[in-house]
């Protein structure tokens, strides 16, 4: 009988167990190991006001396969929702925005998607770009703020690309990557495009017209954890400590608490720098890159209000660096999602804090913290609702719910990336990798890099 360990509950773990599931039989033994008391990581589903929501990660970008593939598979296909046409604003100089379009990750295709947004010197700054030498070699690798300041200006970065990639990465673009976070341009500036104007415009124009961007779940992503816990045949063990592992012959030895166990293989589906501790004393070649990976802090405040509550006519507000909002950003999630739209159900809008370099400190660092970001995100909301003309909210208020993603987000610097594929290259036979710190921080690219690792380790079992 295989016996396979798969230690963490979030979304990359259980999809692990899922797929080893299907590709060993019902014969083969599965341990599934989680330190926290529920599953899920940095992904839940909880009552606010009444309503059932999102309080970790809400949608996914269905024009990736993995999260659409696996949700059929899993007899879900009718659950997934489309957005409504409403779109996000901006928040900047005290006042909503546009956002900006045609633009790629906020980085605009010329300078008449961000009239009115950016500073005018920035503006002349766009349109003049592809008349400017381009330095550029397939050897750079910029952060998405250098390379977008140096062409097109600051504030281009400030109140366009910032609220975009913070929203995503909670960092800013000046922490980020462009081969790490958007590849695709990094390969048309590799392939010759003569601009930063011309690339962005070419991929913008491929992407026109195919369809939603993101999807959601009716019932929330609790709907797919429940699913893929039934179809893996697990018993998930919650509260389970996994403090190390060793190379045994054919296998691994897990120390879990006071004990230790045998297992043929096992997926480490945890936080890197989680794993890099784990193998600190067993691995530390591999340990080192791992825990040295850098993490973004994000908390996710949900308010609930009276029905009938007015929002102001968008699904959220993405907000400008150095501008006054506290909050780096709103989802009016009964504006945004049809499911959640009903007249006579609670409001629903999420507020999100917090980001690389500025963390939303603990209890145990700031006493009352979250009863001061709960006061800061029902202030800030009705600063957004004055300035569009709409009755400001904060009396309307039925519940607020603050969830703090414990685990955080890798920071997607330059050389992340390269970072991660030398561990995967030098993984030992039996041990696989999964989570948000390889492929990607969205839940796609998580189920993805799932079961890439099930690949991998089937492979070193055959």
């Amino acid at each position: 009988m295989v016996r396979v360990a798969v230690v963490g509950g979030g979304i990359s773990g259980l999809t692990a167990a899922y797929r080893l599931r299907r590709a060993l039989g019902h014969d083969a033994q599965i341990d599934l190991f989680d330190a926290g008391d529920r599953l899920g990581g940095d992904l839940l589903t909880t009552e606010v006001g009444g309503r059932r929501v999102d309080v970790g990660a809400e949608a996914f970008i269905v024009r990736r396969p993995e999260a659409l593939d696996l949700i059929g598979e899993l007899g879900l296909a009718d659950r997934v929702v489309a957005p409504t046409p409403r779109r996000p604003a901006v928040w900047a100089g005290g006042r909503l925005h546009p956002m900006p379009t045609p633009a790629l990750m906020g980085i605009p295709a010329g300078a008449e998607a961000v009239a009115g947004l950016v500073d005018p010197a920035d503006l002349d700054r766009i349109r003049a770009e592809p008349h400017r030498g381009l330095d550029w070699s397939p050897d750079r690798t910029p952060t998405v703020g250098e390379l977008v300041a140096e062409r097109f200006g600051p504030s281009v970065v400030a109140r366009s690309v910032d609220p975009m990639l913070g929203g995503v990465y909670s960092s800013l673009a000046g922490d980020i990557g462009l081969r790490e976070s958007i590849p695709a341009l990094a390969a048309g500036l590799d392939a010759g495009a003569p601009s930063l104007s011309a690339a962005v415009a070419d991929l913008t124009s491929r992407a026109t017209g195919s369809g939603p961007v993101f999807g959601a779940l009716i019932g929330g992503y609790s709907v797919l954890l429940e699913t893929l816990v039934d179809a893996a045949g697990i018993e998930p063990r919650n509260c389970s400590f996994v403090t190390g592992l060793a190379p045994r012959p054919g296998g691994w030895t897990l120390e879990i608490g006071d004990h230790t166990v045998d297992y043929d293989g096992v997926v480490l589906a945890i936080p890197a720098w989680l794993a890099g501790h784990i193998m600190r004393r067993s691995l530390p070649h591999l340990a080192t890159p791992l825990i040295a990976v850098r993490r973004a802090s994000s908390v996710v405040v949900s308010i609930a209000l009276e029905p009938g509550t007015r929002l102001p006519e968008h699904s959220g507000v993405l907000a400008a660096t150095g501008d006054s909002l506290r909050a780096k950003a709103f989802t009016f999630s009964s504006q945004k999602w049809p499911h959640l739209s009903d007249d006579d159900r609670p409001v629903s809008v999420r507020a999100s804090f917090g980001r690389f370099g500025a963390p939303v400190p603990d209890d145990c660092v700031e006493e009352g913290v979250d009863d001061r970001i709960r006061a800061e995100a029902v202030d800030d909301l009705d600063e957004v609702c004055r300035a569009a003309g709409v009755p400001q909210p904060s009396g309307r208020v039925t519940d607020v719910f603050v969830q703090r993603w414990t685990n955080g987000l890798p920071v997607y610097g330059p050389g992340h990336l390269a970072a991660m594929a030398e561990v995967l290259r030098s993984r030992p036979a039996r041990l696989t990798f999964a989570g948000s710190a390889y492929a990607g921080v969205g839940v796609p690219a998580c189920i993805g890099q799932a079961g890439r690792a099930v690949a991998d380790l089937l492979t070193d079992l055959a």
